[in-house]
């Protein structure tokens, strides 16, 4: 067998993936300087991004999350918000800097499900002790009052 047969292909181009950002960049610097409103982003953009956010969250930091959907979805939305801030100037790696995007969006839905999880668990703990307030039995004022001799 050939050592080529034997490679995987990426399941997403670098080279390719980052000569779309830059060309969709160009575009939408172009339109803001003509004051027109910016393109739609390619779909071979968009699917590179759900790959990349799909993909990242099979890692073992976040696959056995259950809101894994969630963490995909913020990923996806922070780099369609953050994708016009890619500078080929700076790197040619535009892979990384959506898996970095990917990456702190996936741990800003951890924390903020952790606050939430949090934030359930005192309102539990509060009506539970509520509940067992409320249950013991008061005193009537007739048998608190003692006779001393």
């Amino acid at each position: 067998m050939a050592k080529n047969a034997k490679q995987q292909e990426h399941y997403v181009n670098n080279k390719e993936f980052t000569a779309a950002v830059a060309e969709f960049n160009a575009k939408v610097k172009l339109a803001e300087a003509e004051g027109k409103t910016p393109p739609q982003m390619s779909n071979y953009i968009g699917e590179c991004i759900y790959k990349i956010a799909t993909r990242l969250s099979t890692r073992p930091n976040f696959i056995n999350y259950t809101y894994r959907d969630e963490m995909i979805c913020d990923g996806i939305e922070n780099c369609i918000q953050y994708i016009k801030n890619f500078n080929v100037e700076k790197s040619n790696n535009a892979f990384a800097y959506i898996t970095q995007i990917c990456y702190y969006a996936f741990l800003r839905r951890i924390q903020k499900e952790k606050k939430q999880v949090y934030i359930k668990q005192q309102v539990i703990s509060r009506k539970i002790l509520q509940r067992d307030i409320l249950s013991i039995p008061r005193r009537t004022q007739h048998n608190t009052n003692l006779t001393l001799r």
